[in-house]
């Protein structure tokens, strides 16, 4: 039996595909290229082309490849662009999504992980965020993920189709084969390391007027490999009979953009120049996980909390692949 990656070729979900052949699972990912890269996906891996809104070719990919788990992590992801073209990210996170589900159904693969979000939150009452707050996504991106939590709530009572959707926060950092490289880069991490390497290139900081201790926004950082090792840990959950969950992942510490910046300036050696600019829409002031359920359900503990940690691997990758995949 197999393993159904989707969205296996880019950032997160090619180093998921990295662990899961480490721990001797066969690997199938299928991805449309629009953001990931060929190279990208672990020569142990079969990669098929191809988009998730293909039903026929879901249906035979699951069925011919024996797949008994669908890891999806084939969604966009720019918050600022889900407001701006919200039916692009309803009609590829939620049409497509759904896609997936009713294919799983109609093979018979009933275990599926969710690439959620902490954008479910929108801006919490409080920090820590547990899973129990309320959900109140303030952009088209968190509301997709949102509503396919809500439909998987309902595949499990009405299909049996149980799920786990691990709610991320801000994922960064690096393996040695596989990093951050989107076209165009919006995160802040890359960004800053990039700008390092080039010396030219300024990076924009997106307001500071918040009401944090520095005015600028306050995210949790997650190192990718503890994201990954988090999917491992849900899927032998699943396995087992669990339950469908929904899970944050992030490590209960928060880091403002200035913070992040301060890091990547230790970190790489070097002066990052920097700009002012407007907020962006749909961003929320402060996310910060709780994630004592996925320590007590899942037995998992993140390995890189640490901001410098996080940064240097990233900027490790960054320098031996300077031009990205």
């Amino acid at each position: 039996m197999g393993v159904l990656v989707t969205g296996g070729a880019g950032y997160i979900g090619s180093v998921a595909v990295e662990r899961l052949l480490a721990a001797g699972e066969r690997v199938v990912v299928l991805d449309n290229l629009s953001t990931g890269y060929r190279d990208a996906v672990a020569p142990g891996a079969t990669f098929v082309e191809g988009d998730i809104l293909d039903g026929a070719l879901l249906r035979e990919v699951l069925t011919g490849q024996s797949i008994e788990t669908v890891m999806h992590f084939a969604a966009l992801s720019i918050v600022g662009e889900s407001c701006s073209n919200p039916r692009k990210y309803l009609d590829n996170n939620v049409v497509g999504a759904l896609n997936v589900l009713g294919a799983m159904l109609e093979a018979g693969v009933s275990r599926f992980i969710l690439s959620s979000t902490a954008a479910v939150y929108g801006d919490p009452d409080s920090v820590p965020i547990t899973e129990d707050m309320p959900a109140r996504p303030k952009n088209p991106y968190g509301l997709s993920k949102r509503m396919i939590e809500q439909a998987l709530a309902w595949y499990d009572r009405a299909y049996g189709l149980r799920s786990v959707s691990l709610r991320y926060f801000n994922a960064a950092g690096a393996t040695e084969e596989h990093g951050e490289a989107h076209n165009p880069e919006t995160h802040l991490i890359p960004n800053l390391l990039v700008a390092a390497l080039s010396a030219q290139d300024q990076v924009r900081v997106f307001g500071n007027d918040y009401p944090t201790p520095d005015g600028t926004c306050i995210r949790d950082y997650i190192h990718v490999t503890d994201l990954a090792d988090a999917h491992l840990l849900a899927m032998a959950h699943l396995r087992a009979g669990g339950a469908t969950e929904t899970i944050n992942l992030g490590n209960s510490v928060g880091h403002s953009v200035l913070e992040v910046i301060a890091s990547a300036q230790r970190i790489t050696g070097k002066e990052v120049p920097t700009v002012v600019a407007e907020r962006r829409p749909g961003d929320a002031v402060r996310l910060i996980a709780s994630s004592d359920k996925a320590r007590q359900l899942l037995g998992w503990e993140p390995k890189k909390g640490d901001i410098d940690a996080i940064v240097r691997d990233a900027w490790q990758w960054r320098t031996a692949h300077p031009n990205g995949y």
